[in-house]
């Protein structure tokens, strides 16, 4: 059970509205086989925004939800409300991931719900991802929009990728952990390529400073980094996972999601890099009975807890409870104490949110996002 929950990821979405945060949920989605077709939020045909006024304003106005299979994890995202109006759900729903990915538009620059997202995940204490997006748009600069994240934003952002080409001819990434150039047509499909002459100095340059970075995540690295030995990607995979669950910095990829440009590497970059639950560790709560703090670990084992933190009204299934599960295991018929009203209670059914649709669920461990 310790192999399951190390293999989920829960990262919450989260930007000042038109970032692209839905546009980067439905590509994901797409490129896991989730969906045959690319939503789009223009054409009012996404799985996340799928409410009536949602698709009347083309943008959020509640969180939902969706998960896929990737690199053998399964990723369950919350697509959040960009909109100040609804902000308030945002930090909500915070609470329930492991990590923020955290959309910033190329053109627009950090804008004011990036910055209050950005204090919410502080409060929370939340490790973060960049991805700069929007990269093929007219005016989109990725040395000035990271030039704005630097001065915003601590702990400091580091550059994990560096974009080929700019607005109209982007068309592709170097990935400066394993050094290699990827190029996209006009599908999403990608080709891996040399490294483009006209970027050799700058991609060497931005290297270093990548390792340097990194490796100061882990005291015996960067003593080993001064003293010239070569680190191998590897050991700069574990110290940037490292680092940036510590939130020492914050790595920055970057991409277009409506062009479909460097998704796969982000997905694999939140399988890879990105903290499980175990990862996160213990949570703190209140002993209803006692009323005294106690802790909990996110093993299956242990004593069920959860906590819900969003209630949603459904026209078919009714008024449905989303929780998140700390520790245990809850069946699909399980019993749990509820706290607020000091009685034991049994789950008629048990489901995965999948965006406006429910699935049922068999069970439910730590990590487990459900209803």
């Amino acid at each position: 059970m310790t192999d399951i929950v190390d293999e989920l990821r829960n990262i919450v979405l989260v930007a000042h509205q038109g970032a692209g945060k839905t546009s980067l949920a439905e590509i994901m989605l797409f490129k896991a086989g989730v969906s045959k077709r690319i939503g789009r939020v223009e054409d009012g045909n996404t799985l996340m925004d799928f409410e009536p006024e949602e698709i009347k304003r083309n943008s959020s106005i509640s969180s939902a939800f969706h998960q896929f299979d990737w690199n053998k994890h399964t990723i369950t995202f919350i697509d959040t409300p960009g909109d100040q109006n609804f902000f308030t759900d945002t930090r909500i729903c915070m609470q329930a991931a492991d990590s923020a990915l955290v959309v910033i538009d190329a053109v627009d620059g950090v804008k004011v719900q990036t910055e209050q997202a950005w204090e919410f995940a502080k409060e929370f204490n939340m490790p973060c991802l960049i991805f700069i997006n929007k990269l093929d748009r007219e005016r989109a600069d990725f040395s000035r929009t990271l030039d704005d994240a630097t001065q915003c934003f601590k702990p400091k952002p580091i550059i994990t990728q560096l974009p080929i080409g700019s607005e109209e001819d982007f068309k592709g990434v170097v990935d400066l952990v394993s050094l290699k150039a990827y190029t996209y047509d006009a599908n999403g499909k990608s080709a891996k390529i040399d490294i483009p002459a006209d970027m050799q100095d700058l991609v060497a340059n931005e290297r270093e400073a990548f390792i340097e970075n990194v490796a100061e995540a882990d005291d015996e690295l960067i003593e080993r980094y001064l003293e010239g030995e070569t680190l191998t990607d590897d050991e700069l995979v574990a110290a940037l996972k490292k680092g940036t669950l510590n939130r020492e910095f914050v790595p920055v990829l970057c991409g277009s999601a409506t062009k479909n440009v460097g998704i796969d590497l982000l997905m694999n970059f939140i399988t890879d890099c990105m903290p499980s639950s175990i990862d996160r560790g213990k949570k703190i709560g209140v002993d209803p009975d006692k009323e005294n703090e106690i802790e909990r670990n996110p093993d299956a084992d242990a004593p069920f807890s959860a906590f819900v933190f969003k209630t949603v009204a459904d026209p078919y299934a009714g008024r449905l409870s989303i929780f998140r599960v700390v520790s245990g295991t809850l069946g699909a018929d399980g019993t749990f104490y509820n706290v607020n009203k000091e009685t034991k209670e049994r789950f008629n059914q048990l489901l995965t949110v999948e965006g406006q649709e429910q699935k049922a669920a068999t069970g439910a461990g730590p990590g487990a996002i459900a209803a």
